[in-house]
């Protein structure tokens, strides 16, 4: 084995983390007899030889020595290793990235290109795994084959023949999963998939089979998914929940769950059918004494991640079901009514996991999706009461995310919150604590029975990093926390840690409007150490100008830093400034100023600050219309949302924020609330065709795909109440 391999300038060769001299040694490890030697290699090729899912010179060289490895029976975890060629060829490069490559990326991109070509040209050794003695390898084998054959045809009628003689119910879920890879990838296959997929969905007599069947028949076919779709699959978790399966249990005789393939249902040769391709032999292999067999605990990432997951699926009859209903549930897509009523069916579920498994994936939906989830919010807020941490927490995790959504379940998050005082704040070994999630969901609500339980974390000797958020969600409800953040604010050390510790009090006493707290602001205003004293700085200003005329005596210490022109500090000021005394002729030569900066940041809060002066400003509304045709839309924005505040003429402003709401679908809240204060948005116009627009949209504005942020729901409810008060014309002005 790995012939010629040390004949490689390994050392010639870069992977992430410097010279590849190590990799021979990391092939050499996955060939080990050591089960922990093997896990360490294979976190190696992740972390270095295949970082990220990148593709360096050394990747390549490895792409031969990886084949030999997979086809040595000798060698075992081989299915680890078809996972990672699989990994190493499967980009897709199409005509759109091409054009979007630039210089720098054209010898990463050609590395794709040729990694693909190389494992593509050695994937006919797939078809021999996808028997092999190993149910590790032969899980692995048909997406390898879905992924990175050539010959579609020929890879799916392997997938059909393969299904009724294998023997483990996992590698049956994976031949399925393959089928629709397949189908996804080669689209003129889709309705011949489909209508295989529906043929496993109602015959196979696996329940497991057939919800694997559902699942990719909703992402590859989902015109042939059944119309009662929910109670078919409400109906296979029961039975899945009623007869828990052995591991390995297939029978003896006629292996279950699988659908041979019939004469009148085969898939005809077509022409991308290998002319010389020999026929497959589906002998049936023995079923494995052990299935995937046990792991060695190691401290690779690896290692950690499937010890996470083999903690996670501990005791579960199914521990891939979550996997398939979470499939189902990207397939069914924009059907919000059959995905809550689905997932409001799991949640009654008496299997605690498939309630955790619920609870996190309604998160996502909601997240994802607009739609009335009353009953679902309710369901996910039952479960706060119960004695499985896990469940509870996911319950409250997602409850933290849903602001004024998670209406249905404040009783619940009360409850929570009461029987357990001792969790209210979180710490950590490194970083300041930080209110637990049940606290900020109810704090969220603005539910004063939030308010003890901040007042708590206001007297532990290091105060939670997000009191001054939860307050301001709170708002009048908090006031009785004014004295205790005041208090607080004036035991702050004004050296390096100032910043860390007074910007969750100031932000709190900003929320509340505290102005009888001027004096302890001011001292920090006056008194901010060097390190993060900027920050601090604008955290006291905005508060001094929360407070307004209350905060009278910081007049001339604001006055002082106006008189700084150009900074960042003078704009704040002025701001603070104007809030405070209502001088316009005091602070507007230093807001014509901010909006000169050089910095964007600066002329987008010298525009905002103008446009809170009103008609005062009206001197500045040529230079705020120079700036709508800047290169940077926020700035663009905030200049048209300012020039129609001191103007008081709304068509510049209004087609501004119309082409910006088109070019950035993240700056629509921003818009949304200026078109609000203007007033009635005409019938017809083109403002309120985008108002509507916006409203029939059943997909958040800010979903994105792979990630979110914790903010994302309460963004996009808020631009919906924004929308409707537009049209209904609640602002001061009119659009036209």
């Amino acid at each position: 084995m790995f012939s010629g391999i040390d004949e490689v300038d390994w050392a010639s060769m870069e992977h992430a983390y410097g010279p590849a001299d190590d990799v021979p040694e990391l092939l050499r490890g996955l060939a080990s007899a050591d089960a922990a030697e093997r896990e360490a290699a294979l976190d190696g090729m992740y972390g270095a030889v295949h970082h990220q899912g990148d593709v360096y010179a050394c990747t390549l060289a490895c792409i031969p020595f990886l084949f030999e490895l997979v086809v040595d029976p000798g060698v075992q975890d081989r299915g680890g290793v078809v996972e990672l060629l699989t990994s190493i060829g499967g980009f897709d490069l199409d005509e759109d990235d091409e054009a979007e490559i630039d210089e720098d990326e054209i010898e990463g991109a050609a590395n794709y290109a040729m990694a693909a070509a190389a494992v593509t040209a050695g994937a006919g050794v797939f078809f021999e795994l996808i028997a092999d003695e190993d149910p590790g390898v032969r899980l692995a084998a048909p997406l390898a084959l879905a992924t990175l054959h050539r010959h579609p045809v020929r890879v799916l009628a392997l997938l059909r023949e393969r299904l009724p003689v294998e023997p483990d119910e996992e590698v049956r879920l994976a031949l399925v999963e393959a089928a629709g890879r397949v189908a996804l990838r080669h689209r003129p296959l889709a309705e011949r998939v489909g209508k295989w997929l529906g043929l496993l969905a109602s015959r196979a007599d696996s329940p497991g089979l057939r919800l694997a069947a559902l699942a990719q028949l909703a992402r590859c076919s989902p015109d042939g998914l059944p119309g009662d779709v929910v109670p078919v699959v409400a109906g296979l978790l029961r039975e899945m929940r009623s007869v828990p399966e052995e591991p390995g249990d297939g029978g003896e005789h006629a292996p279950p769950g699988g659908i041979a393939a019939r004469e009148d249902d085969e898939p005809e040769p077509g022409p991308d059918t290998a002319p010389d391709a020999e026929p497959v032999d589906p002998e049936p292999v023995a079923p494995a004494e052990t299935g995937r067999g046990e792991h060695v605990v190691t401290p690779t990432l690896v290692g950690q991640l499937r010890s996470l997951s083999a903690q996670e699926n501990a005791g579960r009859g199914a521990p891939w079901a979550a996997d398939l209903l979470r499939t189902l549930h990207v397939g069914l897509d924009d059907r919000v009514g059959d995905r809550t009523a689905l997932l409001a069916d799991q949640l009654r579920s008496p299997d605690r996991r498939q309630r955790i498994d619920a609870v996190r994936m309604s998160g996502g939906l909601i997240r994802a999706w607009r739609g009335p989830y009353e009953e679902l919010v309710a369901l996910v807020g039952e479960q706060l009461s119960d004695p499985e941490p896990r469940l509870a927490e996911a319950a409250s995790h997602v409850l933290e995310e849903l602001f004024g959504l998670a209406a249905p379940a404040a009783d619940a998050l009360a409850a929570r919150l009461a029987t357990d005082p001792g969790s209210w704040v979180k710490t950590w070994a490194s970083g300041p604590p930080g209110l637990c999630s049940t606290v900020k969901a109810l704090a969220r609500l603005g539910d004063a029975r939030a308010v003890p339980a901040l007042a708590a974390a206001l007297e532990l000797p290091q105060v939670a990093h997000d009191v001054g958020f939860a307050v301001g969600h709170l708002g009048a409800t908090a006031r009785p926390l004014a004295g205790a953040l005041r208090r607080r604010l004036a035991e702050v050390e004004l050296d390096e840690g100032a910043y860390d510790r007074a910007s969750p009090l100031l932000a709190g006493l900003t929320a509340l409007r505290a102005g009888e707290a001027a004096p302890e602001v001011l001292r920090v205003l006056r008194g901010a150490p060097e390190y993060r004293g900027e920050w601090l700085r604008t955290a006291a200003l905005r508060a001094l100008g929360a407070f307004g005329p209350a905060a009278r005596e910081a007049v001339p210490e604001l006055r002082a830093l106006v008189r700084r022109p150009g900074t960042a500090s003078a704009t704040e000021a002025a701001e603070a400034l104007w809030a405070v005394s209502g001088d316009a002729d005091a602070v507007l030569p230093a807001l014509i100023e901010g909006l000169q900066s050089d910095q964007v940041h600066d002329r987008r809060a010298a525009a905002a600050a103008l446009g809170a002066l009103g008609p005062r400003a009206a001197v500045v509304a040529p230079r705020l219309r120079g700036l709508l045709a800047h290169e940077e839309l926020w700035l663009r924005v905030d200049a048209a949302i300012a020039l129609w505040e001191v103007s008081g003429r709304t068509r510049e402003t209004v087609a501004a924020l119309l082409t910006a709401w088109e070019q950035n679908r993240h700056v629509r809240v921003r818009v949304a609330e200026c078109l609000a204060r203007m007033g009635p948005v005409p019938e017809g116009s083109a403002a309120a065709h985008v108002l509507r627009s916006e409203l029939v949209s059943v997909r958040r504005h800010n979903a994105m795909d792979g990630g979110y942020g914790s903010h994302d729901i309460h963004e996009d409810e808020k631009l919906l109440a924004l929308c409707r008060q537009a049209l209904r014309g609640t602002g001061k002005g009119s659009t036209s």
